[in-house]
C-alpha cells in the first residue's frame, strides 16, 4: 500500500517497485508506502514501513534509488549513503522499519556536508547531530508510536509525523538541491538518454560541474546514475513481463542481449533470464511508460 501528499499529511501510495529484487524464491514482507506532506516534497520522495514475523531469516535486496536514506527500526536507526551495487538486508523473528526515503537534494542537507563521504555505508542516527540528544528523542518517539501495534496504520502516521517535524528542521532545500531533485526525475522519464553529455545539456552545466554536483549530493558519478535507471527500467520490465530479454535489452538500449546480462549479473548477482523466471506467473503486465 502507498500514499499521495495530501492537505491533512502524508497518504498512502502504490508506485511500481523497481528497486526492490523481488521473486517467488525472494518474498517481500508486507510493505506500507506513504507519500510525504506536501510541505516535504522537495526532501522526501516517500517513506516505507515494512512489518514482518518470520520463522527463518529472509535476505531483502534492492537496487538503491540515488538518494541517501534514513531508517529507524525496532533494533536500530541509521543514515544509509548511497550503495553503488546491490545492498541487502536480513530481517529475522518479529520486527518492523520506518524507512524514508530522502530526494537527492536531502541528503547532503541532512548530513551536513557531501554524501560522497557515506557511499557504500551508513552511520548511526544519533551522530548527524553534535551531542546525540535529539537524534536520540526521534528514534525513542518513533519506536513509542510503533510499540503497541507496528501494523496500525495510525501507529505510521505518528512515526512519520516525527520523522517530519525532525526532517523539516532542514528546509528550505537550496537551488543546487532542487535542480539534482529535478534532473534525476527528468532521467526517470526518458529512457532514451544514456550518456553523460545529454545529462549536462539537460542541467545546464559541463560535464565537470555535472559531476561534482551528482558527487556533492548523490555521492557517485553521472554515469552510475545513467547505469541505474537503466537497471531500474530492467527490473520494472522483468518484473511485468514485458518481451524477451532481447526485447527488454533492445528498450534498454543495450548493442545487444549479453551487454544487458553483463550489466545485470554484475550488480545484481544473476542474469536476468534467472531473475525473469522467479517471477510469479500471475503478474499483471504494465504498459511501457510514456
Amino acid at each position: 500500500m502507498t500514499s499521495r501528499t495530501g492537505a491533512g499529511g502524508p497518504q498512502p501510495v502504490d508506485p511500481i517497485d523497481r528497486a526492490h529484487l523481488t521473486g517467488v524464491s525472494r518474498p517481500s514482507p508486507p510493505i506500507h508506502r506513504y507519500a510525504p506532506s506536501s510541505h516535504l516534497v522537495d526532501l522526501v520522495e516517500r517513506y516505507w514501513v515494512p512489518v514482518w514475523s518470520l520463522t527463518e531469516p529472509s535476505t531483502q535486496s534492492t537496487l538503491q534509488h540515488p538518494v541517501c536514506l534514513v531508517v529507524v527500526s525496532n533494533t536500530y536507526a541509521r543514515f544509509y549513503g548511497v550503495t553503488r551495487g546491490r545492498s541487502s538486508v536480513t530481517l529475522e523473528g518479529d520486527g518492523w522499519a520506518v524507512g524514508t526515503m530522502l530526494s537527492p537534494a536531502a541528503g547532503r542537507l541532512v548530513l551536513g556536508r557531501s554524501v560522497a563521504e557515506v557511499t557504500d555505508t551508513w552511520i548511526e542516527l544519533a551522530d548527524l547531530l553534535p551531542d546525540g540528544r535529539s537524534g536520540g528523542a526521534l528514534v525513542d518517539d518513533v519506536r513509542a508510536a510503533m510499540q503497541d501495534d507496528p501494523h496500525d496504520p495510525a501507529a505510521h502516521l505518528a512515526s512519520i509525523a516525527r520523522m517530519e517535524s525532525w526532517l523539516a528542521t532542514r528546509l528550505p532545500v537550496d537551488a543546487s538541491g532542487l535542480l539534482v531533485n529535478r534532473l534525476v526525475s527528468w532521467l526517470a522519464e526518458h529512457p532514451e538518454v544514456t550518456r553523460v553529455d545529454e545529462l549536462a545539456r539537460e542541467a545546464g552545466l559541463s560535464e565537470r560541474s555535472l559531476q561534482r554536483l551528482v558527487e556533492q549530493r548523490i555521492g557517485l558519478s553521472p554515469k552510475w546514475l545513467l547505469q541505474r535507471r537503466r537497471l531500474h527500467d530492467a527490473v520494472e520490465a522483468l518484473k511485468a513481463g514485458r518481451g524477451t530479454l532481447a526485447e527488454v535489452a533492445a528498450d534498454l538500449g543495450y548493442a545487444d542481449q549479453a551487454h544487458f546480462t553483463h550489466d545485470f549479473r554484475t550488480v545484481t548477482g544473476m542474469t536476468p533470464g534467472d531473475y525473469l523466471r522467479d517471477q510469479p506467473r500471475d503478474r499483471t503486465v504494465r504498459p511501457p511508460r510514456g
